[in-house]
């Protein structure tokens, strides 16, 4: 037996987690039953996901979100691409908060009195079972026919504070959604639209994992991988968008969010299909060079396999160097400054500078004031540490530092990076 929902007409009786989002500036609050507050999607990120579909051409009627939850990624894409919405949540308490949630956009951004707010539902019910949600809703709306879905949304619950999973523990699972579904997407110029929001913890074998579930059902669709990020060194989101949801010709697509809620997201496209590799670039290991530049990216993007592409444009036709590819500090050696005139451009580095000195010497509290005395010959005020340490060691070099640059005068600002391989440490002066 399902529970439908309308969000004209929702309210909030028996709900009681409930929070201002603070990508919307705080003029949106949103109720998370059963602890769903750490699993709902950013407001910021919601739209910039959005926004990114209002470019494609997708076919006509109703968005589906087959594992709501709080319904905040249904409702930007209600509101940005001016559709309808279904939404379908196995959880009665988070269907309703759902619900709630939509009205809370709607009323946000003035739109609910529109057709397509009264003609929005969620349903109470498992979303692998397209048959009877579809049946359900053409009885409740009194269709001839099964309302037409123009573009399926998944975003599946995933065990917490785990580093890795399987496939198969997705819940609910792809393979089930594909075959409950299917008969029931409406067909665009390049087949159903689909957006998978999956984990960002799968591994390369796992992602090629997904492909295949989706060749089963769709052999050859169209599909255009997406990594999102918001900084901090991560990947936030992994999303594969497939068929009229996808962009011919892109294979990859890297999404940096911006500090600022009021900034359009950055967006880096291309890449080779990821049956052709990680698009990872190899690391060399060669002796560092003072006066050569050292940069460290953001990992995000490196992940993405859209970095050698992005340096493609901020950079001189010049050889790069690898030293370090995986991990928060992904690392590179070359000759001239990086071009970064724009700031979306420096929002994906980290830091970048020229090599001053180098020092053999295991990064420590008892090394600390060897290392001081040696930036002092290059007048630097200011040293951070983006060395590889334990975090209960790191803070506590960064402290010591800090508190004997603080007492002299320095006038430049620098950081310190590690020789891939070995305890060489390499000064640089920031740029």
């Amino acid at each position: 037996m399902v529970e439908i929902f309308n969000p004209s007409v929702a309210d909030s009786v028996g709900l009681t987690e409930c929070a201002p989002d603070p990508t919307a500036a705080g003029e949106l609050v949103f109720f998370h039953a059963s602890d769903g507050k750490p699993l709902a999607t950013p407001w910021q990120v919601a739209l910039a996901r959005s926004k990114l579909l209002t470019q494609l051409k997708l076919p006509a009627g109703y968005i589906l979100d087959c594992a709501c939850g709080s319904g905040i990624q249904l409702g930007a894409h209600m509101a940005l691409l001016q559709r309808p919405g279904i939404g379908v949540e196995l959880d009665v308490q988070r269907a309703q908060a759902s619900a709630v949630n939509l009205q809370s956009i709607a009323k946000y951004r003035n739109e609910e009195g529109l057709e397509r707010m009264q003609n929005t539902r969620i349903v109470a019910g498992d979303g692998r079972d397209g048959a009877t949600v579809c049946a359900t809703l053409a009885d409740h709306f009194k269709l001839d026919e099964y309302p037409r879905i123009a573009l399926l949304h998944l975003d599946p619950a995933r065990p917490r504070n785990s580093r890795t999973h399987g496939l198969d523990e997705m819940a609910p699972r792809l393979d089930e959604v594909f075959k409950g579904w299917a008969p029931y997407l409406a067909e665009g110029e390049n087949g159903p639209a689909l957006l998978l929001d999956l984990s960002p913890r799968l591994t390369h074998a796992q992602r090629l994992e997904v492909e295949s579930l989706v060749d089963e059902v769709w052999s050859g669709i169209e599909r255009t991988w997406v990594w999102t990020s918001r900084g901090r060194g991560r990947v936030d989101r992994l999303a594969l968008w497939l068929g009229s949801a996808a962009t011919e010709g892109v294979a990859r697509r890297f999404v940096r969010i911006p500090p600022a809620i009021t900034e359009d997201a950055y967006v880096v496209s291309g890449g080779t299909p990821l049956s052709q590799g990680d698009g990872l670039p190899a690391p060399v290991r060669q002796p560092p060079r003072r006066g050569e530049r050292v940069s460290i990216l953001d990992a995000a993007l490196v992940e993405s396999g859209m970095a050698e592409s992005w340096l493609k444009t901020v950079t001189k036709s010049e050889h790069i160097n690898w030293g370090v590819v995986e991990g928060r500090r992904p690392q590179i050696h070359h000759q001239h400054p990086l071009r970064l005139e724009q700031a979306s451009d420096r929002m994906l580095v980290q830091a970048t500078g020229r090599v001053v000195a180098l020092a053999r010497l295991e990064l420590s509290i008892e090394s600390v004031d060897q290392l001081v005395e040696l930036v002092l010959e290059h007048d630097v005020s200011k040293l951070t540490v983006r060395v590889p340490l334990p975090p209960e060691i790191q803070p506590k070099i960064q402290g010591a530092i800090d508190r004997q640059l603080a007492r002299r005068h320095g006038r430049r600002e620098a950081f310190l990076v590690q020789q891939p391989g070995d305890e060489m440490l390499l000064i640089c002066i920031v740029e």
